[in-house]
């Protein structure tokens, strides 16, 4: 399942009304902004803390890369988010650097929302606020064709609560943006098989790099100066990891692989690889379900059984396989824009509340990481809750 097919769910869903002079009362009024300066909007994160980030630079020399050339080793880009201090005078961050956004939208059928792309909540360089305590880490892997920005609404919400999030831009399945301005574009599978055992190697990678940031070291190959108060101030003995779809699978694999990884999180990730996953897990690990449901997901189901410490399974009835990420905050704008029907939505990101399936964002990853790497009980994990009505727990 990649982004680019999802996108073109999204075309077929009837995407017929050119951007400009698109009518609705949502979009216009007297003194209001002109439509084609309105920007898409995120959600703002709920947590007591502004959000700081900054984007790294990343090198696995232990992996040569073939594709890249002789003597090229695989190259990422991540970013890493936190919670700051004195934010006012650092701008916010935008959801995807711009090249890479155009070529994105480019790809989808989407160009005509190329200057609506949202901002984030995250102040660009702002310093990291310190408490005396490090910070809990959590590393992100993003689905097929799909890129780094793609889940913002989960990764800035753990932010805000005293997390360090890096999310990893996968080489050759995503769009990101490197320093010197070179544009990545997913690559087909035929010139680059990227598998999720690749994006699993990437988050051990980064997890190396957490650690050189936790001992005081800049793993940044350009050596360009890192948020005031980063250095050290990372807890490499409390690290997590969740990811969607491809990412969600890599997470598995990263975490059978590695004992560094505490607790993890899959959203809707298929499990399937060759050779199958393999292995007792005895760490936490939620799976938070839509289409690959272990009731009709073999490899889910297989992957379930190998689970022997605490876990947990929900899912948000109505949810597809796009719900969990922020989708369900920018659909709905778009679908306004272009004229959609309600229907013409629902094909998109299926029939659960967007408003609650942005709340359940927020809270699960939220209160699984809070009981897993800060040892708070979470009672929202417990059972069904009357504030979600739609998360069902499943046996």
């Amino acid at each position: 399942m990649t982004r680019r097919r999802m996108m073109g769910a999204a075309l077929a869903a009837g995407v017929a009304t050119p951007l400009v002079g698109v009518a609705g009362t949502a979009w216009a009024g007297p003194g209001a902004v002109a439509p084609a300066a309105r920007r898409l909007t995120l959600p703002a994160p709920r947590g007591p803390h502004p959000v700081g980030t900054a984007q790294l630079h990343l090198v696995d020399r232990s992996r040569p890369d073939d594709i890249a050339g002789p003597g090229r080793f695989r190259e990422l880009m991540a970013t890493i988010w936190y919670p700051a201090r004195d934010v006012g005078r650092y701008p916010v961050a935008p959801w995807m650097p711009a090249g890479a956004f155009e070529a994105f939208l480019a790809d989808a059928g989407l160009s005509d929302l190329a200057s609506r792309g949202p901002l984030t909540a995250g102040h660009v360089g702002a310093p990291v606020r310190r408490t005396g305590r490090r910070l809990p880490v959590i590393v992100f892997s993003h689905g097929a064709h799909s890129h780094q920005g793609d889940h913002t609404v989960v990764v800035q919400e753990l932010a805000s609560h005293g997390y360090a999030v890096v999310t990893v831009a996968h080489q050759y399945d995503t769009y990101t943006q490197f320093p010197d301005g070179r544009i990545a574009v997913p690559l087909d599978d035929e010139r680059a098989p990227t598998l999720p055992g690749d994006f699993a190697a990437d988050l051990r990678f980064v997890l190396d790099c957490v650690e050189e940031i936790a001992a005081g070291r800049n793993p940044d190959v350009d050596r360009r100066q890192l948020p005031m108060g980063l250095l050290g101030s990372l807890d490499a003995r409390r690290m997590g990891a969740f990811g969607w779809s491809k990412g969600g699978t890599a997470t598995a694999c990263a975490m059978l692989a590695d004992e560094r990884i505490r607790a993890g999180l899959s959203l809707d990730g298929p499990m399937q690889m060759k050779p199958p996953l393999s292995g007792d897990l005895e760490r936490p690990f939620m799976m938070m379900s839509a289409e690959f449901a272990r009731s009709t997901n073999p490899a889910a189901a297989a992957f379930w059984s190998q689970l022997k410490g605490w876990r947990l399974d929900i899912q948000a009835q109505g949810a597809s396989h796009i719900s969990y990420g922020d989708n369900e905050a920018l659909f709905p704008q778009v679908a306004k824009l272009y004229g959609w029907s309600r229907q013409q939505l629902e094909d998109v990101i299926g029939t659960l509340d967007p408003g609650q399936a942005v709340r359940i964002q927020q809270a699960y990853p939220l209160a699984f990481f809070d009981q897993h790497l800060r040892h708070r009980r979470e009672h929202l994990l417990d059972g069904p809750s009357p504030a979600f009505p739609a998360v069902t727990f499943l046996p």
